[in-house]
């Protein structure tokens, strides 16, 4: 399951998403020799998975879709008129997420949406811990500016 979130926050299509994964399996399996060891073999998984989705991404396939998914709920609330506001909150961060660039993306739902610690992002990404702080951070604030204004959202509290 963590690989198939991981592959729609890049592609954004559920079943784009789920034939990444698959194609995913079938190369790990084809060449299982070809794992090193170096790290775990979940981390050798993700990886695949990021290539595989940018090699999507850059794909003409890709270039004539468009993107019409959000990103899944995030909050649980217990009354109706809470619903409704984290309801239009949750639509509105979705997009917003969706509209970050990849690198900042793929950070965001990796920290948030999967409880990596950067670590073990800069391990996913083949990148160094401090840059992957660095692209949190922007990240943060790139969101915070296409949120600033909306209803029921205070950056203050």
């Amino acid at each position: 399951m963590m690989l198939l979130k991981l592959a729609y926050t890049y592609v954004k299509s559920r079943a784009m998403a789920e034939d990444i994964v698959q194609d995913v399996f079938e190369k790990a399996i084809e060449k299982e020799s070809a794992f090193r060891g170096d790290a775990s073999y979940k981390t050798y998984l993700i990886r695949m998975t990021i290539n595989r989705s940018y090699d999507y991404l850059r794909s003409w396939k890709y270039k004539q879709l468009s993107i019409t998914n959000t990103i899944a709920q995030l909050f649980n609330s217990e009354t109706p008129e809470k619903n409704a506001i984290l309801k239009d909150i949750k639509a509105q961060l979705g997009i917003a997420i969706l509209k970050l660039k990849p690198k900042y993306r793929e950070i965001i739902v990796l920290y948030y949406y999967e409880d990596f610690t950067t670590l073990e992002i800069a391990k996913f990404l083949n990148i160094p811990e401090g840059t992957v702080k660095t692209r949190l951070k922007r990240a943060r604030e790139q969101l915070k500016q296409k949120l600033v204004g909306m209803k029921g959202v205070d950056f203050d509290a």
